[in-house]
């Protein structure tokens, strides 16, 4: 018979910077979430990935001097490794600038601007880079951005825009026939009273500042905005093109679950749906949002010190350590808490004491009382009913519950058997049995029990810890059980010789932990960058000799045969003004025209490589980097710096 087809994806992690553990957090979920289905039976696709288009993008590769695709490779390699040391069992790994992905995003984009749905005007609004996200004054908070709090700027230029209000009514039609479209439930409450009833506003879907992205076949002075870019990349993966839908995609699509944060989850509730409708596409069956994993108290942040690395947590607590917190600590609706304590807390009390203790006890006694051959149960000491009982419940109570994703609860189910197979060595004493021979039939069934109690454990863990799963099965001498060998509690054939004792997680000391940790933390701390020291004081009146204006810069080209000028046509008011300035090496000519900029304007006018140059443009010197000095806002060029 042909196994059901289950198909899930992260979000596509975002090439700025190395992920930290809360971004990590994600991918952990849908591999537990995929490893499940896979030990249903399910004929599992998993997609994960990463996003490498956009302004910040660009702007970091330029801070390093580097080209946008050399950058993006280094940090997709890492995420890629990140992925992999945490187990992540992912089917493909798509990156956007796959020359698949970007073909299918230019024939989608032509599509929908051809059946009129994308149209071209102009923007005008406040534009936030890290979210890469266009906001009316009135949408802002405080004056910043609405969703990450920063600082944002005002952007005029030309764009294509999608017509998203015209499939508002049958998004609003799809959401209430569908429930279970988004999940968490308080979560839809939020986009459909927050996003989608107050009116979907025509989406940006390209810009013209921004060169790093995929170009509009047709209009190349654009390239694709990043959700129109982003978001294709759950069916482009498929091998989907609008002519040709290719075979994965007839085979898994629709999506049976998008996995992703909490804080991406109005453009994949929203702006992803409609896209498919206009495409003509069916939509993903479920939409999870997750919550976030704090540090602390706080949201990660670089500039507050607090992050977490996987690979650091990883090489004090252990993959499989990591998986468990990650699965077990974060609430199903709430955003949850990581602490070097907290970890060290749940290591010990669950995997050091309560597994690691059952599953080195068990082995040691096996060997101890049986040359480390599983008995055959006979006598019923009185326990084992109840064993048995908490072994179907936690089997029964973990399908239920990871078909909702709640992977924590699902692992409290688990443990309940992990802690009735401790309380069971505490009820018959194998110790005591094995010093009364008249007692050796019981001391069999409690050491055939206690066995069979492990290996359905090991079972039902391996989606959540499956590098524990498989040395557990290798310590009960057996091959790891799959989902449908869990049939009834004690229908095991003994015989089978188990491996050596040994502890599966060994207790951590936790203030000798904490000082380890601490000690490296200080040693990996930047040293603090040199700054030059301040001149000398000066009279106010030497200060009002210098003339500093805005210029607007109206041209900008290499200078020939000089690796480090650049040549400026610069607006200065009524007039124009040629500068030199050796800034070439940090910035692409093309990148600075209609920028403002500060230049001293009476300098007198000097001959560089031919040309001559009548002032010089202010740039601030930072390690071996020279930054061009602005304005904040856009203002008349020619203004005169007080």
């Amino acid at each position: 018979m042909e196994k059901k087809k289950f198909y899930l994806t992260t979000a596509i992690a975002y090439t700025s910077r190395k992920p930290h553990i809360g971004n990590t957090y994600e991918v952990v979920l849908a591999d537990a979430i995929a490893r499940f289905k896979r030990y249903q039976g399910y004929d599992v696709f998993f997609l994960t990935g990463t996003d490498e288009h956009g302004q910040k993008i660009q702007q970091l590769a330029e801070e390093q001097g580097i080209e946008p695709q050399q950058y993006v490779d280094g940090v997709a390699g890492e995420i890629r490794d990140i992925w992999n040391l945490m187990n992540a069992s992912y089917d493909k790994f798509i990156r956007t600038t796959d020359d698949y992905h970007v073909e299918s995003v230019q024939k989608i984009f032509k599509k929908l601007y051809d059946q009129g749905d994308i149209y071209k005007s102009s923007y005008t609004g406040w534009y936030c880079t890290p979210c890469e996200s266009f906001w009316t004054e009135t949408q802002l908070v405080d004056g910043k951005c609405p969703d990450c709090g920063r600082e944002v700027h005002k952007g005029n230029e030309e764009a294509y825009f999608f017509k998203m209000s015209k499939y508002q009514e049958a998004l609003e039609k799809h959401i209430e026939e569908n429930p279970d479209f988004i999940q968490p439930e308080s979560r839809k409450r939020e986009m459909v009273n927050n996003f989608i009833k107050p009116g979907i506003q025509d989406l940006c879907v390209s810009r013209t500042s921004i060169s790093w992205g995929i170009p509009v076949s047709f209009d190349d002075k654009h390239t694709v905005y990043v959700w129109l870019d982003a978001l294709t990349n759950y069916i482009n993966a498929l091998g989907y093109t609008p002519e040709e839908k290719g075979e994965l995609y007839n085979k898994y699509w629709p999506a049976d679950v998008h996995i992703i944060g909490k804080d991406i989850l109005r453009f994949h509730t929203i702006y992803w749906p409609i896209f498919l409708m206009a495409l003509g596409e069916p939509l993903p069956k479920k939409v999870f949002g997750h919550p976030w994993l704090l540090s602390g108290e706080d949201k990660m942040s670089k500039s507050l010190g607090n992050v977490i690395y996987a690979d650091d947590l990883v090489r004090h607590f252990g993959t499989d350590g990591v998986r468990y917190y990650l699965l077990h600590e974060m609430p199903y609706a709430q955003d949850g808490t990581i602490t070097y304590e907290k970890i060290i807390n749940a290591y010990n009390t669950d995997l050091a004491n309560t597994l690691g203790n059952l599953a080195n006890r068990t082995v040691a006694m096996v060997n101890k009382y049986f040359d480390g051959v599983v008995p055959q149960k006979t006598t019923s000491t009185g326990f084992e009913d109840d064993l048995k009982a908490v072994a179907q419940k936690a089997k029964d109570d973990t399908i239920r519950l990871m078909e909702e994703y709640r992977t924590a609860d699902a692992l409290d189910a688990l443990w309940t058997l992990a802690n009735r197979a401790n309380k069971y060595i505490d009820e018959t004493m194998p110790w005591a049995l094995a010093k009364d021979e008249t007692k050796n039939d019981e001391l069999k069934t409690v050491m055939y029990s206690l066995v069979e109690s492990l290996k359905w454990i090991a079972s039902l863990l391996s989606p959540f810890m499956p590098e524990t799963a498989e040395k557990l099965a290798v310590a009960l001498g057996i091959k790891l059980p799959g989902f449908d060998e869990l049939t009834e509690f004690g229908t095991s054939e003994s015989g089978q010789k188990v491996g050596e004792a040994a502890m599966l997680f060994a207790r951590i000391d936790a203030e000798k932990k904490l000082s380890e940790i601490q000690e490296e933390n200080e040693a990996n701390k930047a040293p603090k960058i040199e700054i030059e020291p301040f001149k000398e004081n000066i009279d106010f009146d030497k200060f009002l000799e210098l003339d500093i204006r805005v210029g607007k810069v109206l041209e900008c080209e290499a200078v020939p045969k000089s690796s480090k000028l650049l040549r400026f046509t610069i607006e200065t008011g009524s007039e124009t003004r040629q500068i030199l300035s050796g800034i070439a090496k940090y910035y692409k000519p093309e990148d600075l025209i209609g920028k403002n900029v500060l230049f001293v304007a009476n300098f007198a006018p000097r001959k560089m490589m031919g040309y001559e140059s009548q002032g010089m443009i202010l740039s601030a010197e930072y390690k071996d980097k020279l930054v061009v000095t602005s304005t904040l806002e856009d203002i008349q060029s020619g203004a005169q710096i007080v």
